[in-house]
């Protein structure tokens, strides 16, 4: 965030918008962190879809009971049609963080907005 944002105060836009007479502080909280937020959301969804995956290791690892142990189960008895349920059971919970990192994004910067 810290990176983003220092990239973005020195950013040509910034530098206008010091020279219109406009404070620091509204500067940054009205300009330069909505840009400097974009690629942190991003990677805060992605890390949180990331999750889900581990959550067969996590279950694993304490003897929990979820869907990921219900995949390994699957897979340890060759279940097909249960491993087919669970894989898109998480390609969804992945698609939907997806699409709702976008909206987040397209709240922050409406140039992104489709």
């Amino acid at each position: 965030m810290r990176a983003n944002l220092l990239r973005t105060i020195n950013s040509d836009y910034v530098e206008a918008a010091k020279a219109r007479g406009i404070s620091t502080g509204r500067i940054i909280t009205r300009y330069a962190l909505k840009n400097a937020l974009i690629p942190v959301v991003t990677v805060l969804g992605l890390q949180f879809a990331i999750l889900f995956a581990g959550a067969v290791l996590t279950e694993q690892t304490f003897s929990w009971n979820g869907m990921g142990s219900l995949l390994l189960l699957a897979i340890n008895s060759q279940d097909y049609p249960v491993i087919q349920g669970a894989i898109i059971v998480y390609a969804f919970i992945i698609v939907v963080i997806s699409v709702i990192i976008d909206l987040i994004n397209g709240l922050i910067d409406p140039r992104v907005r489709y």
